[in-house]
């Protein structure tokens, strides 16, 4: 039921992180605050394909 998945900043559209997330659990997209060493902040980051 895992699947890997690639995290982007929506501030500079660079994929910063892969994880993965349970689709059981979360069947939408995922949007976490992460780091971006770009921007050197923290930023909202979207579920990428």
């Amino acid at each position: 039921m895992r699947v890997n998945i690639t995290l982007a900043c929506t501030e500079c559209k660079n994929r910063n992180y892969n994880t993965s997330k349970n689709k059981k659990n979360n069947p939408d997209r995922i949007e976490m605050m992460k780091y971006c060493k770009f921007d050197r902040k923290h930023t909202l980051h979207k579920e990428t394909k």
